[in-house]
């Protein structure tokens, strides 16, 4: 891929567990050419932060369409939001980041934002998707860690961080963001479900909620729910029917080997195709001497020079 334009801005709204900003220079080494990528639709099952997303149409503009899906309805809303009124958007997070800063105290702060977290969770009466995106991304901004966790009930549950002036209402990435948006086509359901959308042949980028390495490491409660071994292991039979069909594909993982070097589920699972362990850091524990260097993976069914 050719070098990144330093110029562009489009870069993702919200901080995301498992977002992909540190990994972007390798992920962009492993992917096919600038000159294949063109012709092909591009593809994100999973979208999150959309870290590689603008990356890759802010380095590659002759692509046509893309095709992005989540099954976390909050972040698709705000997607659909910032493609269509982005307008709307600055302004209601213009007002609420001038609340929060006039706000005198770390305690008015915290309950100022605990208001928040409480009409959000009762967002399936607001009818209004500014609203709702407004408020997900105050919370986003503001919360502890800038996490988005939701517990079975599908309550964001984060508590509030400690930010003197955190940027709540970030005009230029939100407008740069909509015009990335505008050829790309948002999905919120089955990740299976973005292959009815790819016109011709596709290039997908995988990046599901990772496996956890340990009980106490997993950042996949993003939505009511889990992505369990089933799920993986269903997600890689699903690249090999895109494989089959003459797809190509990139994946990221967790790499279990990082605490116990038996673990080979993706070494078997994707046995088939190429497999690269890259370093990574941890970014995002309660704990900083948790923070470290460890591997991650990434598997792709296409030759890479």
């Amino acid at each position: 891929m050719p070098e990144k334009n330093v110029t562009a801005i489009a870069k993702p709204f919200l901080k995301w567990a498992g977002g992909k900003t540190q990994l972007l220079d390798a992920i962009e080494k492993h992917m096919p050419p600038t000159s294949k990528l063109n012709e092909l639709t591009y593809v994100e099952p999973f979208a999150g932060s959309g870290a590689v997303l603008f990356r890759v149409l802010q380095s590659c503009p002759a692509i046509k369409k893309a095709v992005i899906n989540d099954i976390n309805t909050d972040l698709v809303t705000a997607y659909h939001v910032i493609k269509k009124e982005p307008e709307k958007l600055i302004r209601e997070l213009g007002k609420i980041q001038e609340q929060y800063y006039q706000l005198n105290s770390e305690e008015a702060k915290k309950t100022f934002f605990l208001e928040k977290r409480e009409q959000f969770n009762h967002r399936e009466v607001i009818k209004d998707s500014i609203t709702r995106s407004t408020l997900l991304i105050f919370l986003n901004k503001t919360c502890f860690n800038g996490l988005y966790r939701v517990n079975s009930r599908n309550s964001f549950n984060v508590p509030h961080g400690r930010y003197v002036r955190p940027k709540i209402c970030d005009e230029t990435t939100i407008k740069e963001n909509s015009k990335i948006l505008q050829k790309v086509t948002i999905l919120n359901g089955d990740f299976e479900e973005t292959l009815t959308h790819v016109e011709g042949k596709g290039f997908f980028y995988f990046d599901p909620p990772y496996r956890p390495l340990n009980k106490t490491s997993s950042f996949t409660a993003y939505a009511a729910g889990t992505f369990d071994d089933t799920a993986q292991t269903r997600l890689a039979g699903f690249a090999r029917k895109l494989h089959k069909q003459g797809h190509y594909w990139l994946l990221s993982n967790s790499d279990p080997r990082n605490i116990n070097s038996e673990d080979d589920f993706f070494d078997r699972l994707y046995e088939a195709y190429s497999i690269r362990r890259i370093p990574a850091t941890r970014m995002i524990n309660s704990k900083g001497d948790k923070r470290g260097a460890i591997n991650e993976l990434l598997i792709y069914n296409y030759e890479v020079k």
